[in-house]
């Protein structure tokens, strides 16, 4: 269980969103030819491995028949009004050919990992073409068509294992809670900023799941500022807890890179040491990890981050970064020469002050709502 499976093929880089939209699909290729010239993608331990086309047996385990119709015509240049219904051509759900060819690459490289997980051909698969995680059974949202998250996680589930799915990206994970908001063999935890401040709007602290499933779905709402002392905080005081009383057999992540500071369609202040830091904290349980991307838009950055996030699953980071001083080289940039990690931003006094009191609050509020489900 020592075999890391990096999941991409240049075919998911020939089917881009249109020029106006924010969803760049270029961000995996790019992720992947930074890793490459460093030399992280070969090895004993390490591969590529290309991902199949979801089929229409797999999508249909959580797409409805009438949903995936709709979105192959709009793949073949067919619109009329009635896809509105679906969400499609909408303005973060865009018409354009190509849409059911990415979005089944992406599936069938998620599920890909569940699959080489569960055969015991890898400990460690990351798919940065995932974490589509806004789409629901009919419906599209959010740049996202098809949910590659539910479908890997119900591959798992299948198989009897325990998944926690923890969705580090700055959007509430609303599709894949919805999808497992009544179930118990996997939790959600989504750490995203705050809904009343940022899409989707959900994910409040008191959508906790309902039936079997109360006390599975969790939610941390981030007030925007947040910066990386704070973040680690919520994650070593509530989420690490969560996960050892689940006890799971698997652990997903969705790695948004939307959380990081500069980002232009979010408001938190993260670098992307913390996402290094939180892989860390999820290693040290000893699960295999499937991991995707996901949000993220600024391309450099994302690529950036979701490079470090490769070496860290990898265990090959030691914190000190190796690439420092050979960005200009080796990251295809000449306006970063840091290496993959982040310079530390240190917060403001009032940033803290301000970030520090609502944090505390919410994390209390969820402590005392949710930890008594668990025997915490």
């Amino acid at each position: 269980m020592s075999k890391k499976a990096f999941i991409h093929s240049q075919e998911l880089e020939a089917y881009p969103y249109p020029p106006s939209c924010p969803f760049n699909t270029s961000r995996a290729g790019k992720t992947r030819a930074m890793l490459a010239s460093m030399g992280l993608l070969t090895g004993d331990d390490k591969r590529e491995v290309a991902p199949p086309r979801a089929g229409r047996e797999v999508l249909e385990i959580f797409h409805t028949p009438e949903y995936l119709d709709a979105l192959e015509r709009l793949n073949q240049g067919e619109y009329d009004s009635d896809m509105l219904y679906f969400g499609l051509g909408t303005g973060d759900c865009p018409a354009f050919k190509g849409v059911w060819d990415y979005s089944v690459l992406a599936c069938g490289a998620s599920v890909l990992g569940a699959e080489l997980i569960l055969q015991g051909k890898a400990s460690v698969a990351f798919n940065p073409s995932g974490g589509l995680h806004h789409a629901f059974p009919d419906r599209a949202a959010g740049f996202c068509y098809l949910n590659d998250v539910v479908l890997a996680c119900e591959t798992l589930t299948r198989a009897d294992k325990r998944v926690v799915f923890l969705d580090i990206d700055v959007h509430h994970t609303d599709g894949v809670q919805a999808a497992f908001y009544d179930r118990n063999d996997v939790m959600t935890i989504s750490m995203h900023q705050d809904g009343r401040t940022l899409f989707p709007g959900t994910g409040a602290v008191e959508e906790i799941g309902e039936g079997p499933g109360k006390g599975f779905a969790v939610n941390i709402p981030l007030p925007m500022g947040t910066y990386d002392e704070a973040y680690l905080r919520a994650v070593r005081q509530v989420v690490l807890p969560l996960i050892h009383a689940f006890r799971p057999d698997v652990i997903a992540l969705e790695i948004g890179a939307d959380t990081l500071s500069g980002d232009p369609l979010a408001n938190l202040s993260l670098t992307n040491n913390t996402i290094a830091d939180v892989i860390g904290l999820l290693r040290a349980f000893g699960k295999p990890i499937l991991a995707t991307g996901g949000g993220g838009y600024n391309v450099e950055n994302t690529a950036r981050a979701w490079a470090l996030a490769w070496t860290v699953l990898c265990g090959e980071d030691t914190g000190i970064d190796a690439a420092a001083g050979l960005g200009g080289v080796l990251l295809e940039t000449s306006d970063w020469h840091g290496g993959l990690r982040d310079r530390v931003l240190a917060p403001s006094e009032a940033q803290k002050c301000s970030v520090d009191q609502i944090l505390n609050i919410t994390l209390d509020r969820l402590k005392k709502l949710v930890f008594p489900l668990h025997g915490l």
